[in-house]
This record gives structure tokens, C-alpha cells and sequence, in this order.
């Protein structure tokens, strides 16, 4: 069994789809599609199940996928260990941040990995919390730190803060500036990511322990839009100060505490629970879980 034809079979399969994994391989897509075939006919089974949506596998496949990954990480702690050898660690680590975290810790971890990890390569992706989980299950983030990050038997994760959310409001003459309670939160128009975003659950999840829901202006899955949008004076936004601080231009929001309960987004560092670490993937752990609690911690 080729491994460069097990390593195309685990992209496509995880990704769910050969031109996406063709992006991801830098591998012309005729190609790919070959080298699975390949690798079909060498073992007599179908392996994935072709449709117009994309692939999915048959029982062949998702025995050989878990075989797979396995075997592929094995691989990986093989090359890992004679480099070792050598004094150094390499391979890639894919780190997905959330927007509101991203200009503060792309550059102190950049540093801290090239100086700690100098044969590794790390590539560092924004996004929110709801696809970045979705991107560590399909395998093409390794690490990523979530907000509210939901249950779920394929992400592990290990909680690094809890940070204080705030009603975020266009400063204007006049305006309010004292905190809200949280039922008064019902009444304020919001512009809110869309429904399967976790700041968006969280919100809802809260109102209607206090017997209310939102009042939805605009859905947005993007933070700068949302603040753009604030600003422009669509609506509010519930968002923490570091995404306000770093996202936006601070002097033209309010930020209101919300109060009676506090709402308060949880801040975790998130793996897949399908594949296991590397030694690289551990030291790169390591060093989000000190940065970040030197950035962000209060001293």
C-alpha cells in the first residue's frame, strides 16, 4: 500500500469532496481521483461512494480511514523522532484563531515558534468557532482556540479563561453607558452572527433562561462587519473587549457590562479527538497555553 496514495484516500475522505482536497494537496484533481482508484483497486472495495455533493465512504472506507490516520501519524512520530535525533522537531501545525484574539497572538506566537520550533512550520488561519471546529473534525486545523465551543465527541478540549461579555454601542452624545441587565437585553436590536455561531448560542440560551429571546437586526458572521455595522448604527453587538480593542476603533463604541447574571464567553484550546498529537502538535499546545495566559490573563 502506497503511502502517498493512503495519505490522497484520508484528505478526500475527511474533507468529504476531491476537489477540496485537491486545493488542500496541491495536486491536480484528475490526478487525485487516480490515485484513489488506484489504491481501490489494489484492495478490491470501494472505498467512497461518488455523488454531485461531493464523497462520502462505505464501510470499506471508514474502516480504512481510522487504519489510516493511524498509520499516517505513526509516520509522522517516525520522522518526528529521527529529527529528534538531530536536535530539532518538525512537521506543519495548522492553528485556527477567533477573530477577536487574532491580531493579539499571531505575532508573540510566531515569534515564540520560530525561535522554539525552527524546523516546524506553523500556518496560522482566522475564523469563527463554529467552522473552526467543523475544520479541526475534517482535519484541516490541528489546533484551534473556541469560544463556547459545543459538546462534542470528535473535538477534546481544555478551557483556558472565561472573559466578561459586553453590549457594544455606537458612542454618541448622550448615550448610555452604565450596565444592562441581561433581560434588558431582549429589547436592544442586535447584529449577530448567524445560528450555528457560539457567541450566537450562547446569547440565546441565556435570554431564554430568563424567559427571552433576541432581537435579531442583522446576522453577520464576520466581528469587523459587525462592529462596521454597530458603528454605522444598524444595531448593537454583544461581543468581549478584546474584540472591540482589537477589531474595531475603541473611542467610537460603549461597551456596557451585561449584569444580573453576568454573560460570560469561555475561551478553550481544542484538538480532534480522532487523531492523536504529535510531539510538535504538543509543543505548539504548550506555547498557545502560555502565551495566552500571559496576554490574557489578568496579572
Amino acid at each position: 500500500m502506497d503511502l502517498k496514495q493512503l495519505e490522497y484516500f484520508v484528505r478526500v475522505a475527511e474533507l468529504g469532496s476531491f476537489t477540496r482536497a485537491s486545493i488542500e494537496l496541491n495536486i491536480a484533481q484528475p490526478a487525485l481521483s487516480r490515485q484513489v482508484r488506484l489504491l481501490e483497486v489494489e484492495l478490491r472495495q470501494n472505498l467512497l461512494i461518488r455523488n454531485g455533493r461531493g464523497v462520502t465512504t462505505t464501510e470499506a472506507g471508514k474502516l480504512l480511514l481510522e487504519h489510516g490516520r493511524g498509520v499516517l501519524h505513526q509516520v509522522e512520530r517516525a520522522r518526528e523522532e529521527l529529527t529528534r535525533v538531530r536536535g530539532a522537531l518538525t512537521g506543519r501545525v495548522a492553528l485556527g484563531l477567533p477573530p477577536s484574539l487574532t491580531r493579539m497572538l499571531t505575532v508573540p506566537l510566531t515569534r515564540t515558534f520560530r525561535a522554539r520550533l525552527p524546523e516546524a512550520t506553523l500556518s496560522i488561519s482566522e475564523g469563527l468557532s463554529s467552522s473552526m471546529q467543523e475544520a479541526l473534525i475534517n482535519g484541516r486545523l490541528d489546533i484551534a482556540l473556541l469560544y463556547n465551543a459545543a459538546a462534542s465527541p470528535d473535538i477534546d478540549t481544555i478551557p483556558l479563561l472565561e472573559e466578561d461579555l459586553f453590549l457594544v454601542q455606537p458612542r454618541r452624545k448622550g448615550a448610555e453607558s452604565g450596565p444592562i441587565a441581561l433581560r434588558e437585553l431582549a429589547e436592544v436590536p442586535l447584529v449577530i452572527p448567524c445560528r450555528n455561531n457560539a457567541m450566537r448560542v450562547l446569547v440565546e440560551a441565556e435570554l431564554a433562561a430568563q424567559g427571552c429571546r433576541p432581537q435579531i437586526a442583522l446576522e453577520i458572521d464576520s466581528i469587523p462587519a459587525i462592529l462596521d455595522l454597530v458603528a454605522d448604527g444598524a444595531g448593537s453587538a454583544v461581543l468581549s473587549k478584546n474584540a472591540v480593542t482589537s477589531l474595531g476603533k475603541p473611542g467610537a463604541f460603549v461597551t456596557r457590562p451585561i449584569v444580573e447574571p453576568n454573560l460570560r464567553g469561555k475561551l478553550s484550546l481544542a484538538v480532534s479527538s480522532r487523531r492523536p498529537t504529535t510531539l510538535t502538535q504538543q509543543a505548539m499546545i504548550e506555547l498557545v497555553r502560555h502565551t495566552t495566559a500571559e496576554l490574557l490573563l489578568p496579572s
